[in-house]
């Protein structure tokens, strides 16, 4: 009697083991796929917020030029970021039979709000050129201002060649280093051109700016 008792409950606690391996097997399985689904979820929504993020196109700078004088079609333009002079005479319809084509700077790069004032053969000679406001980037005809000083910014090779001690090597390097660095914030700038030195800097001073 003993005997069955005891063979009774070793199956029972045997039964009992199953019972618990299966719950906990069970629970195991039914478990580790939802946390696994929530990562990867989580996971994924992060990286398309990332990704839409970074595929935000940055706005477009809007550059307005007017352009003046002697071009068939003076009006206000609509110019790209690199966009030069040229391309704003072209869009203005190029030159007229009279333009004075030698007093514009073709090369130089436009800016939002700035004139291009094409002069007519004469017109600097007559005085006509004293009054034109040329917007933000200085004088965009000859490169000097109405006080006569040779605008570094805006000078051509020609205009830099008419200052002291200033040759086509210096004139060039003059213009690249604009083209390369920026716009001349101030005259002292000119010293970190190649070329120009100390003595020959203090005989430019007081015949150049940078409005």
């Amino acid at each position: 009697m003993e005997g069955i008792f005891k063979k009774k409950w070793m199956m029972i606690t045997v039964a009992m083991g199953f019972v618990a391996a299966g719950i906990y097997f069970f629970l195991q399985q039914g478990g580790e796929p939802a946390d696994t689904e929530d990562i990867f979820s989580i996971t994924a929504k992060e990286a398309g917020v990332k990704e839409n993020e970074d595929e935000t196109p940055a706005e477009p700078e809007i550059i307005k030029v007017d352009v003046k004088g002697a071009v068939k079609s003076p009006g206000i333009f609509t110019a790209h970021a690199g966009d030069r002079v040229i391309d704003l005479i072209s869009a203005a319809g190029s030159f007229t039979d009279n333009a004075d084509k030698d007093k514009v700077n073709f090369a130089q790069i436009v800016e939002d709000q700035m004139v291009i004032y094409v002069p007519e053969i004469g017109e600097e000679d007559e005085g006509k050129l004293e009054n034109i406001q040329v917007g933000s980037s200085g004088d965009a005809v000859s490169g000097r201002t109405s006080g006569g000083l040779v605008n570094l910014n805006t000078a051509t090779q020609e205009d830099l060649e008419t200052l002291t001690g200033i040759g086509p090597s210096k004139a060039n390097a003059i213009l690249e280093y604009r083209e390369t660095v920026g716009k001349f914030k101030e005259v002292d700038d000119l010293k970190n051109v190649t070329g120009i030195g100390e003595k020959t800097f203090e005989r430019l001073r007081d015949s150049i700016s940078v409005k």
